[in-house]
C-alpha cells in the first residue's frame, strides 16, 4: 500500500476481530474429534499405517480444510470494515493544488506519437484541466533551466492559451533537468494549505534525477504522479522513452507511473489519485468509507468450490491466462521485427542477465566488446548513454544525453560531440559555459579555439546565409534539430546591434508602452515566455556569480 494509505488505515468494526476466538475453538474441536476417529493409531505401526489408508481429499494440500481458514479470513476483515478514505464534504471547498511539471526539451519534438512527444503532452494537460475545471493549477516548464510558466490559478482559460505558446525554443538553455523545477514548486505552494500533487510530463530523466526527487519527496508531504510520453521503440538515431527509469523515479518517490492513452483514460485515473491524496486530509470529523466491500466477490467464489465434487478443478481455469503467455510464439520466415517495425521482446540470455547485472554494468561489458549501440540501450545513466552513442559516432544523439547531466565533464563532452557533428555554433556556446565555470578545464579553451577557427573559415566561404526570423531563445541563433555549422559573415552586423530593455516599473508607469507591450503578448505569447525565462535564468546565474 502507498505510504499515505497505510497511514490513515483502520477498521471501522474492530469488534468483529472476536469471531476468531470461536473460530479457532472449533477447529480445535474438530481436529480432537479426528484424532479420535483414527481407531488403528494405537494397534498399527505408523509406518505401516500409512500404506494402508485410503487417500482423501486431506493428502491434497489444496483442500476444503485449508481454504476453509481463507474464507473465515476474508468474512472476519469484510465485517471489520476496513477504511482509509473519507467521505468528501459537499459544504468544503476543495483546496487540491496541481503543479505539472511540462518536459519541453528537443527531444519531446520527436514524432513517435503523433503529432509530436510536446504536442500529445500538451493534449493531456488540456484533458486534465478540462476534469478538474474548478481546481487550482499552476504550470512549470523545464529543459535545461526551470520556470514558472503560471503560478496557481483557476483561470484554466489563460493556462491554456500559455500552456500552446509552449516551445522548445523558447527555453533559454537545452538539457533536460526536471529537478530544477523543484524549488519552484516550493515557491509556487509556500501559500498552499496542505499537500499538493506534483505532475511530472517527461520522455527521460537527467543524470541525478532519481536521487534529488526522492530526496525531496521524503520531506515533504506531497503526491508524484509521473506521465512517461513516446514509444520505447524508435527508429535508429531517434531518442526512445525512458519508461523504466520514470517509473523507478516515481515508485522512489512514493508516487505513480502513468501510461499513455489514446483517450483520457490516463488522465481520469490522474483525477481520481488527485482527488483521493485530498480526501484523506480533510476535515477528521467527516465519516470514513467501508472500502471492505470488495472482499464480497472472492469469499462467494470461494463458498461455490462448495457445490460440486472435484471442485479443485475449477481453480484450473487460473491456469489459462499463464499458459498463454509462456506458450512458445510461431515461427516465421522472417522476424516480425523486421516488418512490423516493433523490436522483439527480450532474449533469454538478457532475462538472464538482468537478474544478476544492472542495466550500467551490462552496458559497461557491452562497451567494452565494442557493441556500441547495444551498450547504449543498456545503460540508465545518461553520461554512458552519451558514451556509448558518441563511441558509435552518433553524435547528435550523444549530445543530448549528455546534456541531461550539470557537470563540466559533461558540458565538455557535449561541446565535443556537438563538433564532431559539424553543430560548431552550438558547440562554441557549451565551450563558453564551460569556460565561464572552469576557466582552466582540460582542453577547452584549446578545443574552442579550433571550433573558433572552423566556423570563421565557413564565414569567409559563405557570406549569404540569413538566420530564420521568429526564433527566440538560445535558439535565436541555434534554430532548430540540425547542426549549424556557422551563420555566415552578414550575421556580424546582426549581433553588433542592441536591443533595448525596459524594466516592469517602466511599462507600468508609461501608459503607451503598457499597451503596447500587452497588445505583443495577447498576439504572441511565446515572445513573451521566451523574454520572461530569459531574464529569470539571467537574475540566477548573476545571484550565483556565474
Amino acid at each position: 500500500m502507498p505510504e499515505a494509505v497505510l497511514e490513515h488505515f483502520h477498521f471501522l468494526r474492530p469488534g468483529w476481530s472476536l469471531l476468531v476466538l470461536p473460530w479457532l475453538a472449533i477447529a480445535w474441536v474438530r481436529g480432537r474429534q479426528r484424532a479420535q476417529r483414527d481407531l488403528f493409531g494405537g494397534i498399527i505401526a505408523a509406518h505401516l499405517l500409512e500404506h494402508l489408508r485410503l487417500t482423501d481429499f486431506r493428502s491434497r494440500w489444496f483442500n476444503p480444510g485449508t481454504v476453509s481458514p481463507l474464507i473465515v479470513l476474508l468474512l472476519i476483515v469484510l465485517l471489520m470494515g476496513p477504511s482509509w478514505r473519507q467521505q468528501p464534504s459537499p459544504l468544503s471547498e476543495d483546496e487540491s493544488a496541481l503543479v505539472v511539471l511540462l518536459d519541453v526539451s528537443r527531444s519531446m519534438q520527436q514524432r513517435d506519437v503523433q503529432p509530436s512527444r510536446l504536442e500529445r503532452a500538451k493534449q493531456k494537460v488540456s484533458d486534465l484541466l478540462a476534469l478538474r475545471s474548478d481546481k487550482k493549477t499552476a504550470l512549470v516548464a523545464f529543459s535545461g533551466s526551470a520556470h514558472n510558466v503560471l503560478s496557481l490559478t483557476y483561470d484554466h482559460d489563460i493556462l491554456g492559451q500559455y500552456l500552446a505558446a509552449i516551445e522548445p525554443s523558447i527555453m533559454p538553455r537545452g538539457g533536460k533537468f526536471p529537478e530544477y523545477a523543484l524549488p519552484l514548486v516550493d515557491d509556487i505552494l509556500r501559500e498552499s494549505a496542505g499537500p499538493a500533487t506534483i505532475m511530472l510530463i517527461s520522455d527521460g530523466l537527467g543524470a541525478d534525477s532519481a536521487d534529488l526527487f526522492a530526496d525531496w519527496f521524503e520531506t515533504r508531504g506531497h503526491q508524484l504522479l509521473v506521465l512517461g510520453v513516446g514509444s520505447e521503440q524508435v527508429p535508429e538515431g531517434a531518442i526512445p522513452l525512458e519508461r523504466d527509469a520514470l517509473a523507478a523515479l516515481a515508485d522512489n518517490s512514493g508516487g505513480h507511473y502513468l501510461e499513455l492513452t489514446v483517450d483520457n483514460t490516463d488522465m481520469r485515473r490522474a483525477s481520481r489519485r488527485i482527488d483521493s491524496h485530498y480526501v484523506i486530509v480533510e476535515d477528521s470529523a467527516l465519516p470514513w468509507l467501508d472500502s471492505g466491500y470488495w472482499l464480497v466477490y472472492p469469499t462467494l467464489a470461494l463458498f461455490l468450490l462448495w457445490f460440486r465434487r472435484g471442485w479443485t478443478l475449477t481453480w484450473a481455469w487460473l491456469l489459462a491466462p499463464w499458459l498463454l503467455l509462456t506458450s512458445p510464439a510461431p515461427a516465421y520466415a522472417q522476424e516480425p521485427a523486421a516488418t512490423t517495425g516493433q523490436a522483439a521482446g527480450p532474449s533469454l540470455v538478457q532475462r538472464f542477465a538482468n537478474l544478476w547485472l544492472t542495466g550500467d554494468q551490462q552496458g559497461r561489458i557491452l562497451l567494452q566488446l565494442g557493441r556500441y549501440p547495444g551498450a547504449a540501450q543498456r545503460f540508465d545513466d545518461p553520461l554512458w548513454k552519451g558514451m556509448a552513442h558518441y563511441h558509435a559516432e552518433q553524435f547528435m544523439l550523444a549530445a543530448e544525453y549528455f546534456s541531461r547531466s550539470d557537470s563540466e565533464t559533461a558540458l565538455f563532452n557535449e561541446a565535443n560531440a556537438r563538433a564532431h557533428a559539424r553543430d560548431y555554433l552550438r558547440a562554441l556556446s557549451r565551450y563558453d559555459r564551460l569556460l565561464a565555470r572552469n576557466a582552466d578545464f582540460p582542453g577547452a579553451a584549446a578545443n574552442r579555439a579550433r571550433v573558433q577557427e572552423l566556423v570563421d573559415e565557413i564565414n569567409r566561404l559563405s557570406a549569404s546565409q540569413q538566420q530564420e526570423a521568429g526564433v527566440s531563445g538560445e535558439d535565436k541563433a541555434l534554430g532548430g534539430e540540425d547542426a549549424i555549422p556557422a551563420l555566415g559573415a552578414d550575421e556580424l552586423a546582426w549581433q553588433e546591434a542592441e536591443l533595448s530593455r525596459l524594466s516592469a516599473e517602466e511599462i507600468l508607469q508609461d501608459p503607451a508602452t503598457r499597451e503596447m507591450w500587452l497588445r505583443s503578448v495577447q498576439q504572441d505569447p511565446a515572445d513573451f515566455l521566451a523574454i520572461k525565462f530569459g531574464m529569470q535564468l539571467q537574475n540566477r546565474d548573476r545571484e550565483a556569480g556565474l
